[in-house]
């Protein structure tokens, strides 16, 4: 079984090919550069040297958000089109559930991975491993850094949060949780693409017509055109 995973759902770009236990290649960036034009171009890379045709491939995993809404829809774009010409099953992956399982697996407690989602606000949930299984304790949201950090206050233990946002929230979380709140080290911080891929290698194949990001609120274009409309026919 040979999955390639994609994430293009913030700022990193993450492309990654296993094949079953085994990973045969990553590619991850870290730079504000738009995905549009580097996601294919990775793929192809990653795929000529790990020496991988498409006719290879037997899944593809995609970080369906939270996230960036123009990222996460290339992601699962791309996504559906590879796994509808290819004919093969497709997945998708909570964006944040990536960012949380290479801590989490370690982390004798409940990982708390962050997006800045703007306005003091930030994409969240709150995960654990379970007898060998990345678990969702709390729902991937959309809340108030300083509303989630006094939440996790009432459960009084640690909880390791990661992402690369974590600075322009850091601060916030740290006079409310003090030292209850843990932050991962900045190697860290971006989400891995064969994390993605083993999230998502055993999962049953979704229909690909009907596959759909989760976005969790609206564009903000879309949200202020129906404000704006509110009420008309």
């Amino acid at each position: 079984m040979k999955v390639l995973a994609i994430d293009t759902s913030n700022y990193v770009l993450g492309i990654s090919i296993i094949d079953e236990e085994k990973v045969l290649g990553e590619y991850v960036t870290n730079v504000k550069i738009n995905h549009s034009v580097r996601v294919m171009p990775a793929i192809e890379k990653l795929m000529k040297d790990c020496e991988i045709t498409p006719a290879d491939l037997t899944k593809i995993v995609v970080a369906k958000g939270p996230g960036s809404y123009t990222g996460v829809r290339i992601g699962v774009t791309i996504a559906k089109t590879l796994a509808w010409s290819l004919n093969i099953p497709l997945v998708g992956v909570s964006s944040l559930a990536i960012l949380a399982a290479p801590t989490a697996r370690y982390f004798n407690g409940m990982v708390a991975p962050i997006f800045d989602a703007r306005r003091g606000q930030v994409y969240t949930g709150l995960y654990q491993y379970e007898n060998g299984q990345l678990t969702s304790i709390v729902n991937d949201q959309l809340v108030l850094s300083k509303d989630w950090a006094a939440e996790l206050k009432n459960r009084a233990e640690k909880i390791l949060f990661v992402g690369n946002d974590l600075p322009i929230h850091r601060q916030t979380i740290e006079d409310i949780l003090g030292e209850q709140a843990l932050f991962a080290e900045v190697t860290e911080q971006n989400p891995r693409p064969a994390e993605l891929a083993l999230l998502g290698k055993d999962l049953p194949g979704e229909d690909i017509h009907s596959f759909v990001p989760n976005y969790i609120r609206l564009a903000e274009a879309e949200a202020k055109w129906l404000e704006a409309n509110k009420g008309k026919q």
